[in-house]
C-alpha cells in the first residue's frame, strides 16, 4: 500500500482512443461554420430572451455582473441581502475569457487559487480562502457533484451558464462541506427564443475543437430545448499526452402555466487524458553535480500512463407556485461514471524500501478501474407572509444524496530510474491490487432556513440543519465489512442592512462539517470535522453606475482535525486545529460603456493551531499570504468597432511545500490576453493564457519528493457564428 506521503500526489491531484471523426462531422452538419470573410460593420448584438430574466438567481447576468443568486439562499435572493460573501462568473466573463477548463473560469475571483496541484487535466481542483477543498466542494445546478476516490465528474465550460462561489461555511444548505466554502456550477437552460452559435478552434499541441449550442421553442412557448455539443482532440504539453473529450448534453423546459415549470437535464461525456505528476528539481530535490534530468525526461510521460472516463446524467429541476405565498421546488439528478486510470508516477528520491537515495528516481505504478454514481434530492417547500414592517421568507427542505463507489485500485513501487541515465524505455506490469472494496455514502438532511426583509432595508437570514451520515464499506479483500454512522447539527445566523447610499454592510457566523472515516487505538469512532466563520463584509455599488465593490474580514477555525496519535504509530486522533483569519477585496463591473474590470486581493493570516506532528504555530501548506489578481477588458469603438481586448494579471505569493514548513513554494505572477472581433453574426478570437510563457510551480512535497509545474503558455484561436 503507498505511504501516507503519496496521496497527496496521488489523490489530488475507457482504455482506447476515440475516433472523433463521427461526431465531428455530426456537429458541423447544419452549423453554416463556413469561411465566409468577416464583415467589419457595426451592429447590435443581442443575446436570446431566457425563461429566467437577468434578475433571476440562476441566469447568466448582466455583464460582469449577477444581481441575485439561489446558491446564498436557496429561496433566491438580491446578492446585497446574503451575509455571506458570494462571487459570480457571469456568461459574459466566461464569452469574455473562453476558459477551457472550469478551474480557468475561476483564476480572476478573489480568494480562490486554481490548478493548486499543477497541470492535472484530471480534475478540477480549487483552494478557497486559504482551504483545498479539492474535488470536494463542488457542486451542480445545486445538487452535489463531489468527487468520489478518483472520479471526478468534471463539467466542461461550454455548458456552462454561470458559476457562483460561496464562501465560508455552508453545511446548513448543502449538508457534508469543507469550511472553505461552494462552488456552484449552473448550467445552460433553455431559452424561448430561436438560436445557435457554432464554433471552431485550434490551439496549442494541435489542439482542435468544435462546438455548437442550439435551441428553440414550440409555437405555443410552453416547450423550450437546448442541445449542447463539443468535441476536442488534442494535448497538453506532455510528449504523447492527450486531451481528448466528448460531450453531449440536452435540455428540455415545459412550462405550462406561469405557475409551474420543469426543466430536464441531461449529458453524456467522454474523457481521454493523459495524467501529469511530480517531478524532482535540480539542486532542491537532488545535486545537480550527479547530472541534470533532461527537458526530454521532464517533459515526458510513460506511454503506459492514461486517464480515460465516460459519465452520463439525468435530472430535473420542477417548481411550482400553489399561491403567490407557497412554493414547492424539487431538483434531482442521477450521474455514473466509469474511470479506467493508470499512471505510472514519480514516487520520491528513495530505494523501493524507502531508504533515501542520491542518485535513483523511484517510480510507482498506480491503477484505478472503478465505477461511481451518486443520487441527489432536494425537496424545499417555501411560504412567504408579511408582517408590521417587513416580509417574511420561509424555507423548509429535505435532501438525500447517496455516493456509491465501486473498483479496484493496484500499486508497485518495484521501478527505478538513475538520475545518470533517465528513460522510460521499459515496460509496465499491472500491479497487484491493494484495494478492492465498494463504499456506500448516504446523507439524509433536514433543514429550516428563514429569511426576513424589512422596510428599513435591513434583512436577518438564520439556518439550521440536522444530517443523518452512513458510510458502509465492503472490503473485498479482507473478506469484511464496516459501517459508520455519524448525527451532525449545523447553524448559521447572518443579517445585511442596505444603508440607501449604495452601501450594504453584512455580518454572519455559520457552520460546517465533514465526516472523517476509522477509530481511534482505542476504537472510538471518528467525530465529524467542524468549521465555524465569522464573517464581517461591506459592499457598495455607487448609484447609476454598474459597478460592484466588496470587502470582507473573515475569521474560519477548523476542529476535530486528524493528526497523528504520540502513542500508537500508525493511528490518529482529533487534537488538530487549524485557523485562517483573512481580508478580501473585489470591485467588478463597468467602468465606462467601453471598459469592464474585474479585480481582486485576499490576505490570509493562517496558522495550524493544534497538532500532535509538532507543526502547531506553523502555516499551514498551500496557503499564500498575499493573493491578487486584474482582468480588463475594452471594446473599441469607430472604425474597428467590434473590435476587443482583453488583458489581465494573476499573482499568487509564496506558499510552504508541507505543513512542517521545511521547503517553500516560490511567488508567481501570470499574464493572460483575449482578442476578439465580432461582426455581422461572426466572431474571431485570440486566447492566451500565461503569455509570456512563465516557468513556475504550482506546489511542491517535502524535499526529495518532487514538485508540480505550472501550465506554460497556451494559445487558443477560436471562429464561431451565431446565428
Amino acid at each position: 500500500m503507498p505511504p501516507l506521503s503519496d496521496w497527496k500526489i496521488m489523490s489530488f491531484p475507457l482504455s482506447f482512443r476515440l475516433c472523433h471523426r463521427p461526431l465531428l462531422a455530426a456537429l458541423l452538419a447544419g452549423s453554416a461554420l463556413t469561411a465566409a470573410p468577416l464583415q467589419a460593420q457595426p451592429i447590435t448584438a443581442l443575446d436570446p430572451v431566457v425563461l429566467e430574466g437577468a434578475a433571476s438567481p440562476v441566469a447568466g447576468g448582466t455583464g460582469y455582473l449577477a444581481s441575485a443568486t439561489a446558491t446564498g439562499l436557496k429561496s433566491g435572493a438580491p446578492l446585497s441581502e446574503v451575509p455571506q460573501t458570494v462571487n459570480t462568473v457571469t456568461a459574459q466573463e466566461i464569452r469574455d475569457r473562453d476558459p477551457v477548463q472550469i478551474e480557468d473560469a475561476l483564476a480572476y475571483v478573489p480568494g480562490v487559487i486554481v490548478s493548486p496541484w499543477g497541470v492535472d487535466d484530471r480534475y478540477d481542483q480549487f483552494v478557497i480562502r486559504g482551504f483545498d477543498v479539492g474535488v470536494y466542494g463542488i457542486f451542480r445546478d445545486g445538487l452535489i457533484n463531489k468527487g468520489q476516490s478518483f472520479t471526478g465528474f468534471k463539467i466542461d465550460p461550454f455548458m456552462v451558464q454561470r458559476i457562483d462561489v460561496l464562501k465560508g461555511p455552508a453545511s446548513v444548505l448543502y449538508g457534508s462541506n469543507d469550511a472553505a466554502g461552494v462552488v456552484n456550477i449552473i448550467t445552460k437552460r433553455p431559452e424561448f427564443e430561436p438560436f445557435t452559435d457554432a464554433r471552431l478552434s485550434y490551439g496549442s499541441h494541435d489542439t482542435v475543437e468544435l462546438g455548437l449550442d442550439t435551441g428553440g421553442s414550440n409555437a405555443g412557448r410552453t416547450l423550450a430545448w437546448r442541445f449542447t455539443g463539443l468535441t476536442r482532440e488534442g494535448a497538453n504539453a506532455a510528449e504523447s499526452s492527450q486531451d481528448d473529450r466528448d460531450l453531449l448534453a440536452f435540455s428540455l423546459t415545459w412550462a405550462p402555466t406561469d405557475r409551474t415549470s420543469v426543466t430536464f437535464l441531461t449529458h453524456w461525456q467522454q474523457d481521454n487524458l493523459t495524467p501529469n505528476s511530480f517531478m524532482p528539481v535540480a539542486g532542491e530535490d537532488y545535486d545537480p553535480a550527479d547530472g541534470l534530468l533532461p527537458d526530454a525526461f521532464i517533459n515526458a510521460q510513460h506511454p503506459w500512463n492514461r486517464f480515460a472516463t465516460e459519465q452520463a446524467s439525468f435530472g430535473w429541476q420542477a417548481e411550482h407556485a400553489f399561491s403567490d405565498s407557497l412554493k414547492l421546488r424539487q431538483n434531482f439528478r442521477h450521474a455514473r461514471q466509469t474511470t479506467d486510470y493508470r499512471h505510472l508516477y514519480f514516487n520520491g528520491m528513495i530505494l523501493p524500501d524507502y531508504t533515501p537515495s542520491a542518485d535513483n528516481l523511484n517510480y510507482a505504478a498506480f491503477t484505478v478501474d472503478e465505477e461511481a454514481q451518486y443520487t441527489a434530492l432536494d425537496n424545499q417547500l417555501e411560504y412567504k407572509s408579511g408582517f408590521a414592517g417587513g416580509e417574511n421568507t420561509l424555507t423548509v427542505g429535505a435532501d438525500l444524496s447517496r455516493q456509491r463507489k465501486d473498483g479496484v485500485m493496484g500499486w508497485d513501487n518495484s521501478y527505478n530510474i538513475p538520475l545518470t541515465d533517465p528513460g522510460y524505455d521499459f515496460p509496465v506490469l499491472q500491479p497487484g491490487p491493494y484495494v478492492d472494496s465498494r463504499t456506500t455514502v448516504i446523507e439524509k438532511g433536514l433543514y429550516l432556513q428563514d429569511h426576513l426583509t424589512f422596510e428599513n432595508g435591513a434583512t436577518l437570514t438564520a439556518g439550521l440543519r440536522r444530517s443523518w451520515i452512513e458510510n458502509k464499506t465492503a472490503d473485498r479483500l479482507a473478506g469484511s465489512t464496516s459501517l459508520q454512522k455519524d448525527n451532525v447539527t449545523t447553524g448559521m445566523v447572518g443579517g445585511t442592512w442596505d444603508l440607501g447610499n449604495g452601501f450594504v454592510p453584512y455580518a454572519s457566523y455559520a457552520e460546517s462539517f465533514t465526516v472523517n472515516i476509522g477509530s481511534t487505538f482505542a476504537g472510538e469512532q471518528f467525530a465529524p470535522t467542524e468549521g465555524s466563520q465569522v464573517e464581517l463584509g461591506l459592499r457598495y455599488m455607487p448609484e447609476g453606475s454598474a459597478l460592484q465593490f466588496g470587502a470582507a474580514l473573515f475569521d474560519i477555525t477548523k476542529t476535530n482535525v486528524l493528526t497523528a496519535d504520540p502513542l500508537n504509530a500508525g493511528f490518529s486522533v482529533q487534537t488538530g486545529e487549524v485557523r485562517h483569519r483573512g481580508l478580501e477585496l473585489e470591485a467588478r463591473g463597468q467602468l465606462t460603456e467601453q471598459l469592464s474590470l474585474i479585480a481582486g486581493y485576499t490576505f490570509i493570516d493562517a496558522e495550524i493551531t493544534a497538532s500532535n506532528d509538532g507543526v502547531a504555530g506553523n502555516s499551514p501548506s498551500l496557503v499564500p499570504q498575499h493573493q491578487a489578481s486584474i482582468w480588463a477588458d475594452y471594446a473599441f469603438g469607430g472604425r474597428i468597432e467590434g473590435l476587443s481586448l482583453g488583458a489581465g494579471l494573476r499573482y499568487v505569493g509564496q506558499t510552504w511545500a508541507d505543513n512542517a514548513n521545511s521547503r517553500k513554494v516560490d511567488a508567481y505572477m501570470l499574464a493572460d490576453l483575449n482578442l476578439r472581433y465580432e461582426g455581422d453574426g461572426y466572431a474571431a478570437a485570440l486566447g492566451v493564457t500565461n503569455m509570456f510563457d512563465e516557468d513556475y510551480y504550482a506546489t511542491c512535497s517535502a524535499v526529495g519528493w518532487g514538485c508540480a509545474a505550472g501550465e506554460g503558455r497556451e494559445v487558443t484561436l477560436t471562429l464561431s457564428r451565431k446565428f
